[in-house]
Parts: structure tokens; C-alpha cells; sequence
């Protein structure tokens, strides 16, 4: 049977001059159509040196500084980078046969930025954050609940400060490539490359 989505294009006449307004066009779409989880997205780290690893976080939002995220500092994705701040998000929405790949430099956000999102968590989610040594070794489930519980005893009552050892970060982009799936895999592949002087992009068609 024909893949209807495959009747889709992505030509260069109809694209977005910003790349992050045409993000959100996708996005947009991928949230108004109600597929599972519009706002995954595959975050590549590497550590110092260059060995790579990658994991899949939600997506949190964007602003003219890019993509922002949330996390451990001290998990494995954040000493990586620690380590190496060159990172890559993936965005795939296989329902519209469609995939976004973002490249860049990530920074933290600021300290006031990471208080309000953590305040705006689901209660049970911030007690997970502060219980949680993320990506270090537990030595059972049973410990790690324990562990909540004797922490949600110590604090019941108390506001849910966020630990000082986690927060966001957003990923400033400088690729985008835009990948709109076609029959015969004759894919439509169209890059957004920043060009250092100024605030333009340079716009190309690539091979699929």
C-alpha cells in the first residue's frame, strides 16, 4: 500500500528563510495531528574524547538562543558536556515521515530560568529529581524507593527546592537539516547553514 505520507514535498520556494520558524511549522503541525510524543527528541553528547552517546529528552522550548532542555549536571549527558559543549538533537516524526537535525553549541540557562521550570513540575517529579544520582549505580529498585520515601519524609511540608545539581540547558544552533521522506527514497534533504558574519543562513539542497 502507498504511504500517503510519502505524497508530501519540501521544496526551497516554500521553505522558511529562518530555520527556527520553520521548526516550529513542523512541530506545529506534529502537535496538532496528536502523535505520541511530538516534543522527543534524540539528544548526541561526546566526552572529551569524541566518544559519543545519545539518549532521548523532551524538548522544552525554543528562543532566539535555541533549544532548551532539562537534566543532571552531573549525569552522564552532563559531564560530557562539561567535557565537549558540541552537541546534535534529532527530531523524528515517522507519521509524517519527517525528521529534523539540529547541530550546535549547548549552554547552561540561568539559575532563575532552571528554579521556574523545576517549580512548575509535578510535586512527585521534583522529590524524583532531588532523590535521583543520575546515571550513577544503584544497587536495587527497593534502595532507590527507599530513598524517595526518606526523603519525601524529611521534607514533607517544605518547599521542593531545585538541587543545585540540576537544571537546563539550551543548545544554540548554527545546522539544521530538514529531511521530508518521498517515494523511491528520493528524499527531500534541504541544510541551513549559519553564516559567521551577521544573523543569515545559507540554504542548500542535499542528495537524499
Amino acid at each position: 500500500m502507498k504511504n500517503k505520507m510519502h505524497s508530501k514535498i519540501l521544496i526551497e520556494k516554500d521553505i522558511n528563510p529562518d530555520p527556527l520558524l520553520q521548526f516550529k511549522e513542523w512541530l506545529e503541525e506534529a502537535i496538532n495531528k496528536k502523535l505520541n510524543f511530538p516534543d522527543a527528541m534524540h539528544l548526541s553528547t561526546a566526552d572529551k574524547f569524541g566518544r559519543p552517546s545519545g539518549r532521548i529528552v523532551l524538548y522544552k522550548g525554543f528562543d532566539v538562543r535555541g533549544f532548551s532542555f532539562f537534566t543532571n549536571y552531573e549525569s552522564r549527558k552532563g559531564m560530557q558536556l562539561t567535557e565537549n559543549n558540541q552537541a546534535a538533537i534529532t527530531f523524528f516524526w515517522s507519521e509524517l515521515y519527517r525528521q529534523v537535525r539540529i547541530e550546535g553549541k549547548v549552554f547552561r540557562l540561568s539559575a532563575a530560568e532552571s528554579d521556574s521550570y523545576f517549580d512548575s513540575r509535578p510535586a512527585e517529579s521534583r522529590v524524583s529529581a532531588i532523590a535521583s544520582r543520575q546515571s550513577g549505580i544503584v544497587e536495587s529498585r527497593e534502595i532507590l524507593e527507599a530513598e524517595v520515601k526518606e526523603i519525601e519524609q524529611k521534607i514533607k511540608g517544605q518547599k521542593l527546592r531545585r538541587p543545585a545539581g540540576w537544571g537546563g540547558y539550551y543548545l544554540s544552533p548554527d545546522y539544521f537539516e530538514f529531511w521530508q521522506g518521498r517515494e523511491h527514497r528520493l528524499h527531500d534533504r534541504i541544510s541551513y547553514t549559519k553564516i559567521k558574519k551577521g544573523n543569515s543562513w545559507k540554504i542548500e539542497r542535499l542528495y537524499p
